[in-house]
């Protein structure tokens, strides 16, 4: 056998390419989008919105003479019903709902919560049979804000001068013994944090019995765990239109969000309404984070502050 030597440089040299085609990759399975598994299934997930949210509307049709009534009547109707009917709308648009601990039942009670999406309105008031406390801004919407009205929701401004009067027509609202469901924080987020709660919307705690804070976390999408990523499908803050998110939302299946009840406690238990704000941020907002992170939670109960009565 005979070595032949060759100079260094001719090492770099690329041989003769063999084949005359080069080598393509395509970037996706054959058969296009609709049958590529590793994406969204478009037509499926249309068929789906248009399904569920055809039936939402039909659903709130539906309701909305059947509530209209029950207010002219007296009793416990007027109050219940709302439950229902968020409760089936929260089935309609596919989302399962988990519930940690229990609602307090000493009425009146202020339940406090982080708000991240027009869902928790559905979510909490399927729950809950005690009307919200909204923006004025809701009350000037089509269709939500008959839906809000009937369910006897109270609308408040933000200008300084109706303030007097609409802490006192809440206040009146518990004294005749309907709770109330506030979002401190006076507007939606991205879901993945807790903003601030604002001391102004405690003044009217001193006419409840019961101040309950609530954690609401959108935690599971496709029957997984809901990362970082899909929060924006859940959140509705900015300036998302509604109908848009609604159907994004509707195409989607697996999605589950847990509430916690915290455990409640008296106005009573802290000597103002900073450190009542401050208390109740402090619970929600650990619970929520325990929820995103996917770790399990219980209720949690408040600290006693030192100078309370």
């Amino acid at each position: 056998m005979q070595t032949v030597a060759r100079a260094p440089i001719d090492a770099l040299r690329p041989r003769r390419l063999r084949r005359r085609k080069p080598l393509r990759f395509h970037s996706r399975l054959p058969g296009g989008r609709l049958f590529d598994v590793f994406e969204d299934r478009p037509l499926g997930g249309r068929v789906r919105a248009v399904r569920r949210l055809v039936l939402v509307l039909l659903w709130t049709l539906l309701c909305i003479p059947v509530q209209a009534a029950l207010l002219a009547l007296p009793g416990e109707a007027r109050a219940s019903f709302p439950r229902v009917y968020h409760r089936t709308l929260c089935w309609l648009l596919g989302i399962r709902v988990q519930v940690v601990g229990t609602p307090s039942r000493d009425r009146p009670v202020l339940f406090v919560s982080n708000h991240s999406s027009w869902l928790d309105i559905p979510v909490l008031g399927g729950l809950l049979a005690a009307p919200f406390v909204a923006k004025s801004e809701v009350g000037t919407w089509p269709v939500i804000r008959t839906v809000a009205r009937l369910g006897r929701t109270v609308f408040v401004s933000r200008s300084r001068g109706a303030t007097a009067q609409e802490a006192t027509e809440m206040r009146a609202r518990m004294a005749a013994g309907d709770s109330l469901i506030l979002f401190p924080e006076g507007t939606s987020n991205d879901g993945t944090r807790v903003l601030p709660f604002r001391s102004p919307f405690f003044a009217i705690a001193e006419g409840a019995r019961q101040v309950q804070p609530v954690s609401v976390v959108y935690d599971r999408l496709g029957g997984l765990p809901a990362c970082r990523r899909d929060r924006p499908l859940f959140a509705w803050y900015g300036d998302m239109e509604i109908a848009s998110h609604a159907w994004r939302l509707a195409r989607r299946s697996g999605a589950r969000v847990t509430v916690v009840f915290h455990e409640p406690f008296p106005p009573g238990l802290l000597p103002n309404r900073k450190a009542l704000a401050a208390e109740a941020e402090r619970i929600v907002s650990l619970g929520a984070e325990r929820l995103r992170q996917n770790r399990p939670v219980v209720p949690i109960a408040p600290q006693r502050h030192p100078s309370a009565a």
